[in-house]
């Protein structure tokens, strides 16, 4: 073989190396190495949520088990950055923790390793610090809470309802186990009394805290509180199965959240799939392209998803579930639109909510936004994570 030609085959196995690297037989370059930093572990059916995200997202996008790493179990605190910096000093090209007191570690960690990216669910601060290795990212849950108000709803007619299917008021009354009184909480349960009261307009909502994202005794022992005060379905933005458990115990109805539980009493679930970020980041690191700062995922982008529903669910469901979802798809229904709920008797029409969150509690955005004749509180538009904190009328808080 002349050297002529040997040169050109030479030259056309480096090409044909380089199109592989790029094209279907490999996709983008997939040397690198990604993080999981999780607050709880599997019991946790939040955590559970990210992990087997996590694992289904590297799969697909062609990592190994020796390329990807979840750690479970990482406080809130200084070992949040110590795992993040290890994962840094190691050689991992990206890090993603899961818990809302993460972020601040998250972003120490970013500062000082700036040729890594960190990203974090549920944050409120990446659209503001400006670091191009930090990003945030949420989901606009809201959507599917208010699917799995409706299901509630129905669920109640279906119990307690009368010949033209009215509740009476007394039948008209939910349960909700909140962890804390963040927006993210007071976001979650609007939504899903909103969606209860679209089917049951007289439907009130008590709300009581565990002071915890995860307390088995303490979540169990609420809605066992609630059950008793007269709620007659619980719905929960906790981690655990506690509620879960006592409704099952009851043979109340439960609505839950990430995941089926209890086989009598479970009618729906709302849960953030996060498969689609999770491979939005990965493809992002291996073309080493910017992840967006500020990420929100949606009902029509697939992030947000409700569950198959239980052996609890009222007939019919599904079909008045597949009619709501395509008017929230479409933008036709709107979660927080100002007609539907009141605060101290009246309707709103301009509220300033934190969105730049700087540590000071200071509200500086106005978030109602009036769009084809609907007035709305535009929830995940200003970032990802949410910031309707509103008490409304029709729902109790009760705190401690």
């Amino acid at each position: 073989m002349s050297k002529k030609i040997l040169s050109l085959v030479l030259v056309l196995v480096m090409l044909c190396s380089v199109a592989c690297t790029f094209s279907s037989c490999g996709g983008a370059n997939k040397d690198i190495k990604a993080a999981l930093i999780c607050l709880h572990g599997d019991s946790s059916t939040y955590d559970k949520n990210f992990i087997d995200a996590f694992k289904q997202a590297c799969a697909n996008k062609g990592l190994s088990e020796e390329n990807y790493t979840i750690i479970t179990d990482i406080p809130e605190g200084t070992e949040c950055y110590d795992k993040a910096a290890d994962f840094a000093d190691n050689g991992y090209d990206v890090v993603f923790a899961d818990s809302f007191g993460h972020e601040a570690y998250m972003i120490q960690a970013a500062k000082e390793f700036p040729k890594v990216q960190f990203c974090h669910a549920t944050g409120t601060k990446a659209h503001t610090e400006g670091l191009a290795n930090y990003q945030n990212a949420f989901a606009s849950i809201y959507e599917g809470r208010y699917l799995a108000g409706v299901a509630a709803g129905l669920k109640l007619v279906e119990l307690y309802g009368d010949a033209e299917g009215k509740v009476s008021d007394e039948n008209a009354k939910i349960g909700y186990v909140g962890a804390h009184p963040y927006a993210e909480v007071v976001s979650g349960y609007t939504s899903f009394y909103l969606g209860a009261k679209s089917v049951v307009p007289n439907a009130t909502m008590e709300v009581r805290y565990t002071g915890s994202w995860y307390d088995e005794t303490a979540e169990k022992t609420t809605a066992e509180a609630l059950i008793n005060a007269g709620c007659k379905l619980i719905s929960q933005h906790a981690d655990s199965m506690g509620a879960p458990t006592a409704c099952e115990n009851a043979n109340v109805p439960n609505v839950a959240y990430n995941g089926a539980t209890g086989k009598n009493t479970f009618v729906i679930a709302s849960r953030i799939d996060w498969v689609p970020y999770f491979e939005y980041m990965l493809d992002c690191v291996m073309k080493g392209e910017d992840i967006a700062a500020d990420w929100t995922g949606t009902l029509a982008n697939g992030a947000v998803k409700i569950t198959a529903l239980g052996n609890a669910a009222a007939a019919g469901t599904q079909e008045k579930l597949d009619a709501v979802a395509a008017k929230l798809k479409d933008g036709s229904l709107k979660v927080f639109d100002c007609a539907t709920f009141t605060v101290n008797g009246a309707n709103l029409t301009e509220y300033l909510a934190d969105v730049d969150d700087a540590g000071d509690f200071v509200p500086e955005t106005n978030v109602i936004k009036t769009e084809n004749g609907v007035t709305f509180f535009d929830e995940s538009a200003n970032r990802s994570a949410p910031y309707f904190d509103i008490r409304i009328d029709g729902i109790t808080e009760v705190k401690g």
